[in-house]
This record gives C-alpha cells, sequence and structure tokens, in this order.
C-alpha cells in the first residue's frame, strides 16, 4: 500500500482534525506546526507569532481509496479562503490558511481547485489562500492530538462559537 501525506492549514488545527478523520483511506491526522524557522516549537511560541509557523494538520492517506483532489475540496469547505489573516475567531499569521504540498503533483492540483473556486463566484471575495511548498511538520503536544474525541464539549462550542460552523453551513451546506 502507498501512502501520501497532504498538510492544509485553516485555523485552529482542532477544528481541521475531525473533517478528514472521519474519512475512509485516511490512516492519520496530526495536528501540528509547519512553515516557520523555528525548530520543535512550542504552542506557546507558535501563538506569540515570532516562530513564522501555522497551526496545521498533516494527514496520512492511502491516494488508492481517497484522492489529493477529494481532500483539497475537503479542505476548502472547513475554511474562509477569503480570509489571509486568520481564520474566523482565530486572528494572526499562525491561523492563515495555506495549502502545503509536497508534490509538483499536489501543487497543480490545488492550484487547479484553488482557480475553479475563484471561478465559481461562491465567495464574492478574491480567494487568497496560499499555495506553498511544504516544510518540516512539528507535530503538537499530545493534549492538541484529536482533540475533538478528547473533549467532545469543548471541541463542539469551539467551533459554534468561534464561528466556523456557521460560515460552513451558509457557504457549503447549498451544495
Amino acid at each position: 500500500m502507498t501512502e501520501e501525506r497532504a498538510i492544509f492549514a485553516g485555523g485552529c488545527f482542532w477544528c481541521m482534525v475531525k473533517p478528514f478523520d472521519q474519512m475512509p483511506g485516511i490512516k492519520q491526522v496530526v495536528s501540528g506546526y509547519t512553515g516557520g524557522q523555528v525548530p520543535n516549537p512550542t504552542y506557546e511560541e507558535v501563538c506569540s507569532g515570532m516562530t513564522g509557523h501555522t497551526e496545521a494538520v498533516e494527514i496520512t492517506f492511502d491516494p488508492a481509496v481517497i484522492s489529493y483532489q477529494q481532500l483539497v475540496d475537503i479542505y476548502w469547505q472547513q475554511t474562509d479562503p477569503t480570509d489571509a489573516f486568520g481564520q474566523f475567531a482565530d486572528r494572526g499569521d499562525s491561523y492563515r490558511p495555506v495549502i502545503f504540498y509536497t508534490s509538483s503533483e499536489q501543487k497543480n492540483v490545488a492550484e487547479m481547485s484553488k482557480n475553479q473556486l475563484q471561478s465559481s463566484d461562491r465567495f464574492k471575495d478574491p480567494i487568497v489562500t496560499t499555495i506553498e511548498p511544504a516544510q518540516t511538520f512539528y507535530p503538537a503536544e499530545e493534549y492538541h492530538q484529536d482533540f475533538y474525541r478528547k473533549n467532545p464539549a469543548h471541541y463542539n462550542a469551539y467551533s459554534e462559537g468561534s464561528g466556523r460552523k456557521g460560515f460552513i453551513r451558509k457557504h457549503w451546506d447549498n451544495q
């Protein structure tokens, strides 16, 4: 079996795990940090905005079961691709939306998908999610892993209270 990796940043990583974790072909979803210059950053360091890292998820998947294109489609439906300065209640560089590609094929898929989303007129503002080469991915502390399972009440309250769930309902539930 061949495995591939996909890395997506879409605001709080707690909210980025569940949509992927429940799909067939997903082997693992890890919350972590990437895109910055500080090795092995802590949550507190990333939140300080001084590391250059963003919160992200690293997804290990079986491309024979779920394609990278399908993962990108799921990604778009979890984020506000028109907000470059954070996601929902989470503001700042460490919450910026990024698709980190691990191959030229992933880059091409992401760029075509972004262009299609822009052309769709689903959003009145430009699609500003960046597409960048993957860098070292640092897993977050254990208490951040599988947060939606470990703390379902907190997770549900946060995903609703942050505005994420309402945004998703408004923009994607009418597909």
